[in-house]
């Protein structure tokens, strides 16, 4: 099975028959734009040409992780051009109707019940988003009105984080798209590769860090580590790929962190850059 990742959460797992896509941050508008809560829509141009270069056509589905703007703005768009079923939230649902997706395609979340997609089964569990910060301070706010673009980037709340366990073949993959985690939630559930968000990590103290790498690398056991939500999603993705800036977090700090998380543990860290296809 191959995995291709767009940068922040976006991943497309494509399994030569269907293809599965978890987040959709195609547009990424600037910084300053999520400062002021200025009206943002999606770059159609810049959309269509990453769906028509890595072969979209084949999406049977999108499941989106939560319904901030970097996670959920262009889900609406790619969802009418594929014509994929869209499983989120009831913010995700009226980020859906507000972009004319049809009603019957809109799939709110049964929590711990298997959704099956060809050969895919994707279980959602609740999860918790990173600490709140001055541009991401709506944690637990709901999306109550279908969401019409142009629209502020603070209309997108936040809406409810989820983590993904996807089984395909025999193997389990979890993607864990924040950084934090709900003690003992993980208990039983063990995978060979993690997505691990890892945006904010230097906002934590390392008493919660050290906690963090307890309750996801320490109860999961994976083989594989790929961190996600790491690169500056305030720059355009046809720039050159960069960490997150100093004001908001700091990249180098957490890969070092994670690289030694990991290399105590013994599993395979992997540094997985926006456009690059792994096979998993």
């Amino acid at each position: 099975m191959k995995v291709t990742f767009f940068g922040t959460t976006m991943l497309l797992f494509d399994d030569g028959k269907d293809q599965i896509l978890f987040d959709a941050n195609v547009t990424r508008p600037a910084l300053w734009k999520y400062v002021v809560g200025a009206r943002v829509k999606t770059n159609k141009k810049a959309v269509d040409k990453l769906m028509k270069d890595y072969d979209f056509s084949r999406v049977k589905a999108i499941f989106v992780s939560h319904t901030h703007p970097d996670h959920a703005m262009d889900v609406p768009y790619i969802a009418n051009k594929t014509g994929a079923e869209v499983y989120g939230s009831s913010s995700a649902k009226n980020v859906c109707l507000g972009g004319k997706v049809k009603k019957g395609r809109i799939h709110e979340f049964r929590f711990g019940e298997p959704e099956t997609v060809g050969d895919f089964s994707i279980t959602v569990i609740p999860s918790k988003h990173s600490d709140p910060t001055p541009i991401s301070n709506d944690l637990g706010q709901t999306i109550d009105k279908p969401l019409r673009q142009p629209a502020r980037t603070k209309a997108y709340k936040e809406g409810g984080s989820v983590d993904f366990i996807v089984r395909h073949g025999g193997r389990t993959i979890l993607i864990r798209p924040s950084c934090n985690y709900i003690e003992g939630q993980l208990d039983d559930i063990q995978a060979e590769v993690m997505f691990l968000g890892i945006g904010a990590m230097a906002k934590m103290s390392p008493e919660k860090v050290d906690t963090f790498y307890k309750e996801t690398l320490d109860k999961v056991q994976p083989k594989k580590v790929i961190p996600l939500h790491w690169d500056d999603f305030f720059t355009p993705l046809d720039q050159p790929i960069r960490g997150m800036p100093r004001i908001a977090d700091n990249t180098p700090a957490n890969f070092d962190s994670l690289t030694r998380a990991c290399a105590a543990r013994d599993m395979e860290l992997i540094i997985q850059y926006p456009f690059i296809t792994l096979d998993i």
